[in-house]
């Protein structure tokens, strides 16, 4: 297995593509951007030329001589692991920014799972997001209730921010091209929460307990959680959810109010 395919690194190609991503990142002079994964630069350095400051996470070192030698006053890379950073002490330099401070990245298949969750840890920094990733994750984490798709990792994005699949980008967009297609997805923060959660990890493992088995009955999969049948029927019939009701087919105000009954 090559090094890359290992990084799980699949790199941008398309001319076109690539203005799409920029015309919806929408760089400006204020903005302050964060970029996981810099890559070969395709997306960097033009972001470099449009953003007030960019700051660039790559982990694989033989790309850091070529990104090195990019003379970008704003630009600053940084060889690290993005999942073992405090993402605040990143920035911590540039604070308080007087603009808008963007999260973007082309992020690798084989770590997008723990990088969407550590987003959600740092969502009070990042207003707006704009991730390219497996087509199924984004279809995952734009998901309505009712849908195949729908999961926790749904509810999790619902709660904080409004996302949107912006397009669909073919295989031949990248370099090696990927097995599956990949989406261009949006994620622009809510005002305020949906809800509040005082405790998120707990409703986090509240929630991974109710889909735990997708093709259960929700009363089923708490049943195996070990919560109680009469109390599990009792908040049913105060939240008039039927007793062989689906977990993909409860919306995220239920769940949050399913977990303050149960919890």
């Amino acid at each position: 297995m090559t090094r890359r395919k290992a990084l799980g690194q699949h790199f941008l190609r398309s001319q076109r593509a690539l203005n799409h991503i920029l015309k919806v990142i929408s760089p400006a002079p204020h903005d302050l951007i964060l970029e996981i994964g810099a890559g070969q630069g395709v997306l960097t350095f033009p972001l470099a030329r449009r953003a007030g400051q960019v700051i660039a996470v790559e982990k694989d070192e033989r790309l850091l001589p070529f990104l090195k030698k990019q003379t970008f006053s704003n630009l600053k890379i940084i060889h690290a692991d993005i999942l073992r950073l405090d993402w605040e002490k990143l920035i911590e330099d540039f604070l308080p920014w007087p603009g808008e401070i963007k999260l973007v990245g082309n992020l690798p298949f084989s770590i997008s799972t723990p990088l969407l969750f550590r987003a959600l840890d740092y969502r009070y920094l990042f207003p707006f997001i704009v991730f390219l990733l497996q087509r199924e994750v984004a279809e995952r984490i734009s998901s309505q209730p009712g849908s195949k798709s729908y999961a926790p990792l749904s509810i999790f994005f619902h709660l904080y921010y409004e996302p949107k699949i912006e397009r669909i980008l073919p295989p031949s967009c990248f370099s090696p091209p990927p097995k599956v297609e990949s989406a261009l997805i949006s994620l622009r923060r809510r005002p305020e929460p949906l809800f509040e959660v005082n405790n998120f990890a707990e409703f986090q493992n509240f929630l991974r307990l109710c889909f735990r088995h997708r093709r259960k009955q929700l009363l089923k999969n708490l049943k195996l959680g070990g919560f109680d049948e009469v109390k599990i029927l009792e908040a049913f019939t105060r939240l008039n959810l039927k007793p062989n009701i689906r977990p993909e087919e409860v919306n995220e105000i239920i769940y949050f109010h399913l977990y303050n009954c149960l919890i």
